[in-house]
């Protein structure tokens, strides 16, 4: 068990890393810090040596704010350092290890990945592909995947990502910014027992995009789909006749290695661009420290590939560490709530890598589901992609890493390519529900509307004033927008990251939630996420989402959508226990004005709840595309809800 120490923390504990672990963790000297700080140039080069290049930089960094050149000169491969560099070792070492919805399994040794891409991206080459296509890639969670993109980058062609769950408008669009004229899909694949259709779907992405030239088709669960000839080709028939080797392309360090579309708050997605070498050296390193990889280890993220958690620590960063990566394609109540904790048990899973919105999901499905399993292999778990609360990381540190794991709670974004803020497991002390400090080498800091740096608890906006490696270095197709966008509000030299955060009396970072999630309630900011926490600390609240809803006086009010544990009863007694909790943990003007309980949020298949969804159901507004959602009929459950919370009213 680690250490608790008795410094409470609004009503928490500080947690201290365990000396056994502090003794063989990779990184346990904390002067890491003042090194990084001393030397900042020094540290980072120092660091770039623990990937492989084929010539080396020049100079180490050119910054012309808001552009940042990392390893001029510097040439290199992502695939190479992803897989050849392994293989006289690792050879034979299991480095995907797959598991699908029904139980297939599937395993690529370091040699057979190796193999398989260079087969792969040989038939690229032969289709046309040629260095700096952008290759749109649009599969579910099979091996296929991680292949495709380490094919693209073998070649040195950009890869687009494009989660599976996004409808058909959201691939065309991302397709036409991208220019690309290749496309690889599969004909279908499982979600809760059933076959969806992907092909049919890509398919009707295609029929708005006019760039696109061929479809590359995966046969992963031989379902009907159409062919059209001349375009569509077989992923199989294609690999039979290309050449088994394929050599590396050289890549210099600023070259582009893949785009990544995010939402923005108006406007079309950003395509985000991430070059090869900073980037490289960002996800090498944090994967390594953060995750205090083992050569034994079995390494689960939950992320899907399709968002930039599965490029940075699903692939590019656990690969490049040589690590044996689980990837599994299905739901986490598929066939029953314990399906997580099945595969942690049957493939003696040790780090362990998800969101806070399935913590807080496994939290109300309860702890029987869990301790159905043995889950003593674990010896890290972390949580990613949105502020965690203090009483869902409690909950995870207890339940599933029994007290004995370090618990890294990460931020970052798709626009840093690597996490800024964590927890390094061998020298940081936690605290529930804070990312502690920032990565050795980042300048993190808190700021107000003129750009003041807030150091005494006060809630601001969460910047970074360095460079670091793996920054993006703009919009495709669009520099002004990443300038406007991110390097506007207080000169070019401060990255605004658009969340919100606090900093405590040791220098530990709150982060708030986005700060679009911001809800106006007469002229006071409040953060959703906040009032969230609140909500969640109470004993029989599963899961909460806060939005704001027009009101003609205070311009905002809160309204909230609360899921209840099992076994809890809706009632207006507990609505309004609620709402005097809400007041209690974050203050007077957080008073909720509606709470409506319900069985399930809209969430996409990654696990995100989606707030647009419940902002438009609250404001009675049309609700756009919902296709995204793992499952849309929880929609017009919400409807009926809010109605009636509304007539009664």
């Amino acid at each position: 068990m680690e250490e608790k120490i008795n410094i409470p923390l609004n009503g928490m504990y500080v947690f201290k890393p365990h000396e056994e672990f502090v003794k063989k963790a990779n990184i346990n000297d904390p002067s890491v810090y003042e090194r990084a700080e001393y030397d900042f140039l020094g540290f980072w080069e120092e660091l770039a040596e623990n990937i492989d290049w084929f010539n080396k930089w020049d100079d180490v960094l050119k910054w012309e704010p808001p552009h940042a050149e990392w390893f001029l000169g510097g040439k290199l491969n992502a695939s190479y350092n992803c897989l050849d560099r392994h293989i006289d070792k690792l050879g034979d070492k299991i480095a995907i290890l797959w598991e699908g919805e029904t139980g297939e399994l599937r395993t690529y040794t370091y040699s057979e990945l190796l193999a398989a891409t260079s087969r792969f991206a040989s038939a690229l080459k032969n289709l046309g592909v040629k260095k700096g296509d952008i290759v749109t890639i649009y599969l579910p969670m099979i091996p296929e995947a991680v292949i495709s993109m380490l094919a693209c980058a073998r070649i040195g062609a950009p890869h687009s990502v494009v989660f599976a769950g996004f409808s058909a408008d959201s691939l065309a669009q991302r397709i036409n910014d991208a220019g690309s004229k290749l496309l690889i899909t599969c004909d279908g694949y499982c979600r809760r027992g059933k076959v969806l259709n992907h092909k049919g779907k890509s398919d009707d992405a295609l029929s708005k995009s006019e760039f696109i030239e061929k479809v590359v088709v995966v046969q992963h669960e031989n379902n009907d789909v159409s062919m059209e000839p001349g375009r569509d080709v077989w992923w199989h028939d294609i690999v039979k006749s290309s050449d088994p080797s394929c050599e590396p392309e050289v890549m210099d360090s600023e070259d582009m290695l893949f785009l990544m579309y995010t939402s923005g708050t108006t406007g079309n997605p950003k395509g985000v661009v991430h070059t090869t070498g900073g980037y490289m050296v960002g996800t090498y390193i944090t994967s390594n420290w953060i995750f205090d990889l083992k050569e034994d280890d079995i390494y689960w993220c939950t992320a899907d590939v399709g968002w930039i958690t599965g490029h940075s620590y699903l692939v590019y960063g656990p690969l490049s560490n040589g690590a044996t990566v689980l990837m599994y394609e299905g739901a986490p109540d598929y066939p029953d709530k314990n399906r997580f904790w099945d595969i942690i048990e049957k493939h003696k899973v040790s780090i362990f890598y998800t969101a806070p919105t399935v913590i807080r999901t496994f939290m109300k499905w309860g702890t029987h589901w869990v301790y159905k399993h043995d889950l003593s292999t674990l010896r890290l778990i972390g949580s990613v992609g949105e502020p965690i609360n203090p009483s869902a990381w409690l909950w995870y540190y207890e339940t599933i890493g029994g007290g004995r794991c370090p618990l890294v709670d990460t931020w970052w974004q798709t626009e840093t390519g690597m996490i800024l803020i964590t927890p390094l497991p061998g020298i940081t002390d936690l605290k529930p529900g804070s990312a502690t400090r920032p990565f050795p080498g980042i300048k993190a800091v808190v700021l107000d509307d003129f750009g003041n740096e807030l150091v005494d608890g006060t809630g601001g906006h969460l910047a970074v004033k360095t460079p670091w490696p793996s920054m993006m270095r703009t919009i495709y197709n669009d520099e002004q927008r990443f300038i406007d966008t991110y390097w506007s509000k207080w000169g070019l030299e401060t990255y605004l990251s658009s969340d919100g955060a606090r900093l405590d009396k040791d220098g530990y970072f709150w982060i708030r939630g986005r700060e679009d999630d911001v809800i106006m309630v007469a002229g006071h900011r409040l953060g959703s996420a906040e009032i969230e926490s609140g909500l969640v600390s109470h004993p029989l609240v599963a899961e909460a989402a806060v939005i704001g809803r027009f009101d003609d006086i205070k311009g905002q009010s809160i309204f909230c959508y609360v899921t209840l544990e099992s076994g809890a009863v809706e009632c207006e007694e507990l609505r309004g226990e609620l709402v005097d909790h809400v007041i209690e943990e974050v203050g007077p003007i957080a008073r909720p004005k509606g709470i409506v309980f319900v069985d399930e949020m809209p969430k996409t298949r990654s696990g995100k709840i989606m707030r647009r969804v419940l902002k438009a159901i609250a404001n009675g507004e049309e609700l756009g595309d919902v296709t995204t959602l793992q499952d849309p009929t929880v929609v017009e459950d919400l409807r009926r809800k809010v109605e009636s919370f509304f007539e009664r009213c």
